[in-house]
């Protein structure tokens, strides 16, 4: 019997529902290294605009992977990694991390692409669930990033007890969007751009 592939649950960011054009492309491209379950959080599910407090958000991520490896078929062991848009990524981290009414979940890895290291409202730092984690993380950057300077999140990277990767996508926005200008003085597309960091992940999915 071949071993059961591995599981994907692909969290979204504040701004945009599990329907969103970035969640549905990513959903696509991960498909092609596992099975792929997103989920929205409450207040999406009920047309708020403003996120649930993180509390809320932890238990219904939690849920949401609970929900995830009952359904995908076929049952038995496999590798489980949480992916996620920004405050999906996040909040991916708190559930891996665990907290004193929850243990930590075993899961085999952590995918954040666009993590919000600096808080947009206040710019306060919020890397305590980061320092917090034992579970590999892969950081999915751009450079032009306003809400995780590089040079943030290396300071914060070489404090880490959780092995840790990141993956840097030059001229990219919060979202990876590299600019047309910057494409076309590349001689390349978005989807090169994206093809990229699809080969990143492939490669941290697969690392022993």
């Amino acid at each position: 019997m071949s071993a059961a592939r591995s599981l994907f649950l692909l969290a979204p960011g504040a701004g945009a529902p599990s329907s969103s054009r970035w969640m549905v492309a990513w959903h696509k491209r991960l498909s092609t290294l596992g099975d792929v379950v997103t989920f929205d959080y409450p207040y999406m599910l009920s047309g708020r605009r403003s996120p649930d407090r993180a509390p809320v958000l932890i238990a219904a991520h939690r849920e949401a992977l609970a929900r995830a490896v009952a359904q995908v078929a076929p049952p038995g062991p496999r590798a489980i990694f949480l992916a996620g848009k920004s405050m999906g990524g996040r909040m991916g981290c708190h559930v891996a991390a665990g907290d004193p009414d929850h243990p930590p979940v075993a899961v085999s890895g952590l995918v954040c692409f666009g993590y919000p290291l600096r808080s947009g409202a206040t710019g306060a730092l919020r890397d305590q669930v980061l320092l917090a984690l034992r579970t590999p993380i892969l950081f999915v950057q751009g450079t032009r990033d306003p809400l995780c300077p590089l040079d943030d999140l290396a300071t914060v990277r070489a404090r880490l007890s959780a092995p840790n990767r990141l993956y840097v996508v030059e001229g990219g926005d919060h979202s990876l969007e590299v600019t047309a200008t910057q494409r076309k003085a590349a001689g390349e597309t978005q989807a090169d751009v994206d093809a990229r960091v699809l080969d990143e992940i492939r490669r941290f999915v697969e690392a022993p």
